[in-house]
Parts: structure tokens; C-alpha cells; sequence
């Protein structure tokens, strides 16, 4: 009941939405110059005329394919097309995305009712339309982008790998397959941290420090259990290790991770990214994170050993220092695109004086430690580590930041966090709601012109 409510709930704003956006913006825009006539060239059979600009495999062009020939006989009985190229307009090409982000919901209150039985169907429900209603995921079901299909096929994955179907390895190697071809450099990485993720055996506090030894307890407990059982690991995630070693034979052809404009996606150290992502993760739940509770608990945590956990806090501080004034890479697409927020939150916070990138690392900080904290109630710290780790493989050889890239990180992070306080919920809901309501309209009705070129500008994530 609770996936058919999910589904018909996301349905009411995706549909209508969708049919406002096209109206207001018919023709292909910004990534969407290059996404759509790709996919019209499939529409016509051509599979070997291939546009140089696109970075991603054409994972999502082959799904619209088959959607929209699913499409056509209804639509060809009712005399609306006569060929299926017709059928691949902007509209039903974005409305591929439609389709998934209502999939992705459903996937989304599965792996909640997987990973925590306990929250029962009705908050799971709750979460589940959170997700859809997450501010940079919900604006881009209406755009013929890639981040949809992307994050839903991981999802797929995830939940197929939870329900523990190794013995139907072809239905689980299909799954990462689809993930694969979906995925570019930022997302693959997660899929690891998807195939690892379960549940711990008990719920706790992280209320270790540097001082203990229960990390290094856990990594060799789980060392030896795995060397014990290494033949049965290995022939349960052999799919696994395939999709693994088809992504190394694409990079090793491919000669990189992205497929074109490579001269623009060169893998760089960007440590930033790592700072980013923790204060727009924690911002996206700021009831849970930046709440007078929250701080109260961290604070009752420092104070319990006060010695090891300065250590730890300062270490911190000097990896985030260190990152901001050696590894913050400012991309020639994020000081010259003005139709990003980041433009904006680079220029008018990040760069507004020299001091301000310095002065904002204790909040980055903050912002791990409270998301530490959040996970340790319900992971183990060999998961936190592990997912951490998953994380900087994702976002650190991304040299350009955007709000986009930390989604599927975000994602799992919140599958995975025992949040269930209703209250917090929908004060976040609330939230997501607003800021989409002003995306929206940013978007749609704020068009602006550049002087060097012409055509509607229209600001986006």
C-alpha cells in the first residue's frame, strides 16, 4: 500500500509540472542541446552518429528508446504520430525522467523499508516523498538530463543487492550494468558503497576517539570474517567484481572516465568538494544537523574526553585549511556560467574576501562530525569509514563543483541515517517545498539575456 501511495502521491506534481514546463520551455536547454538530438538520433536508428560534447554513455538514450517505442502504438492507434521519430520531441523525451523519478520514489520507500524495518510504513512513506521532493533531484525530473536515470539505477542495484538475490546474479549484474552505462566519474564510485551497506547488528552512538582501538577492532574482525569465508564472498559478488572490471576496460578504451569535451573533465585533486558536500548534506537536513539538540549532543560527546577529541577536532580543522588553500579548484565553467547558484555562492559568499573560505572550514567540520555522529547511530564505523572513502572517490577528481554531484552521495547517506522524528521530517519537507517552489519559478519565469549570445538564459542548479 505504501508504494502505491508513494507513487500516486509523487505523480501529482510530477505530471503537471512536467506539462508546465513544457509549455513555458519547449525547446532544448542548457545540457539539453546536446542529451536530446542524440537521443532523436536514436529515435531514427542512427546509433553511430555520436556528439563529441556529451561526457556520459548513452545509457539513458537507449532507455528513452525503448520508452518512447512503448509509447508509440497507443499513440500511433490514436492518429497522433505516424512514425516513431516523431514520437521524440522534447516533451516525451523529458517526460522519460518523469517516468523514473516516480520509479526512483517507489525504489526509495523499498530500501527504507529494507534497511530500517523498524520505521514502519507510514514514516517510510514520509521519507520516501522527502526524497522526491529534495531540492536539486526534484528540479531535474523535468530537464532530459542524466542525473535521474543515474540515480535510479544505483538505487535498483542497491535494492536488489539488500533483498540478497545473489543467486539471480544476471538480474544483479543487469542492474550494474544499467548503472554503469548511466553513470559518469561522480556517481560510479557509490555502487561500491551501495554493495557494502548493511545494517549492524545493534544501534550505537559513535562515542569512540582517536584513544580506542574499536575501528581498527572492527576492520580486523571483519578481515578475518571475510577471510573465512573468502570463497563464498567471492562467488556471491562475482557479479559484482564483473561490473567492476567492465568499468576498468571502458577506462582503459576509453582512455579516461567521461566520453567527450575531456579537455574540460580532467581528473583533479579537489579536496574542496569533500567540504562542499558535507555542509550542503548536512543544510539539506539542517533540522537534524543545525538544530540546538544536535549541537547539545556533540558538545556532551567532546566533553567526555575532552583530550582525544580536541586532537581529532584540530586534525580536522588543518585537513579542511589545507584543503581550502591547496585543493579548491575554481573551474573556468563555475566563474563564467551565470546561470548556476554556485556562480552566485562562489562570487558573493566563498570569494567575497580572501578570509571568508577560511572562516567557513569550522562549519565544514561541524557538519562532518554532526553527520558522523547521525550515521553512527545506526552504521558501524568500518561503514562510516567505508562510506566516507566511497564519497572522495566520487566527488574529489571532479574539478567543477555543482549541487547535482553530491545527490546519489546524499542519498545513501540519508537511507542510512536513523532519522525518524517526524516533526524534523516535515520541517524538512516543508523546506524542500519551498526552495522548489522558488527554483521553479527562477526558472521558468526569470529569463534573462546574455550579451555575447543570444537566446533565453534561465537559472538552474
Amino acid at each position: 500500500m505504501g508504494k502505491i501511495i508513494v507513487a500516486a502521491v509523487a505523480s501529482l506534481w510530477v505530471i503537471p509540472i512536467s506539462i508546465v514546463v513544457n509549455k513555458i520551455v519547449p525547446d532544448p536547454y542548457m545540457d539539453e542541446i546536446f542529451h536530446i538530438p542524440q537521443a532523436q538520433q536514436y529515435c531514427r536508428g542512427d546509433f553511430k552518429t555520436w556528439d563529441p560534447m556529451i561526457t556520459t554513455p548513452p545509457g539513458l538514450y537507449f532507455f528513452s528508446l525503448a520508452y518512447i517505442a512503448s509509447l508509440f502504438p497507443g499513440m500511433w492507434i490514436a492518429n497522433a504520430v505516424q512514425s516513431l521519430p516523431e514520437l521524440c520531441s522534447p516533451a516525451y523525451l523529458r517526460s522519460t525522467n518523469a517516468f523514473l523519478a516516480i520509479i526512483c520514489s517507489v525504489l526509495v520507500y523499498e530500501l527504507l523499508i529494507n534497511l530500517r524495518p523498524s520505521l514502519g510504513e507510514g514514516k517510510a512513506t514520509i521519507s520516501a516523498l522527502l526524497i522526491a521532493l529534495y531540492p536539486v533531484h526534484w528540479f531535474f525530473i523535468f530537464l532530459y538530463y542524466t542525473d535521474v536515470a543515474s540515480i535510479t539505477a544505483v538505487l535498483a542495484m542497491l535494492l536488489a543487492s539488500l533483498k540478497k538475490k545473489y543467486w539471480l546474479s544476471a538480474m544483479v549484474v543487469s542492474f550494474g550494468a544499467l548503472a554503469i552505462v548511466f553513470l559518469d566519474d561522480r556517481n560510479y564510485y557509490l555502487m561500491d558503497t551501495a554493495e557494502s551497506t548493511k545494517n549492524p547488528s545493534s544501534s550505537k552512538i559513535i562515542e569512540s576517539s582517536c584513544c580506542d582501538s574499536g575501528f581498527i577492532d572492527e576492520v580486523l574482525d571483519t578481515a578475518l570474517k571475510l577471510w573465512n569465508r573468502k570463497w563464498q564472498v567471492l562467488i556471491t559478488f562475482a557479479p559484482f567484481l564483473m561490473v567492476l572490471m567492465s568499468f576498468v576496460t571502458f577506462v582503459i578504451w576509453n582512455g579516461g572516465i567521461v566520453l567527450g569535451a575531456k579537455e574540460d573533465h580532467v581528473v583533479s585533486p579537489h579536496f574542496a568538494q569533500m567540504l562542499y558536500f558535507s555542509v550542503v548534506s548536512a543544510a539539506a537536513l539542517a533540522p537534524v544537523h543545525f538544530s540546538l539538540g544536535q549541537a547539545t549532543t556533540l558538545f556532551r560527546l567532546f566533553w567526555k574526553t575532552k583530550v582525544c577529541r580536541s586532537i581529532e577536532v584540530l586534525m580536522a580543522l588543518c585537513i579542511g585549511f589545507t584543503a581550502v588553500h591547496l585543493f579548491s579548484i575554481a573551474h573556468p565553467y563555475l566563474l563564467a556560467d551565470n546561470r548556476h547558484y554556485t556562480f552566485y555562492l562562489w562570487r558573493k559568499v566563498i570569494q567575497a574576501h580572501w578570509i571568508i573560505k577560511y572562516l567557513l572550514v569550522p562549519v565544514y567540520v561541524y557538519s562532518w562530525i554532526s553527520i558522523v555522529n547521525v550515521l553512527g547511530k545506526s552504521q558501524t564505523k568500518i561503514w562510516v569509514v567505508s562510506f566516507i572513502v566511497a564519497t572522495a572517490l566520487v566527488l574529489v577528481p571532479a574539478p567543477l563543483v555543482e549541487f547535482r554531484y553530491y545527490t546519489t552521495s546524499f542519498l545513501v547517506l540519508f537511507l542510512h541515517s536513523q532519522i525518524d522524528d517526524s516533526t524534523k521530517l516535515l520541517f524538512t519537507g516543508a523546506i524542500y517545498v519551498c526552495v522548489d517552489i522558488f527554483t521553479m519559478i527562477m526558472f521558468l519565469f526569470r529569463p534573462f539575456q546574455w550579451d555575447h549570445e543570444p537566446g533565453t538564459q534561465r537559472f538552474l542548479w
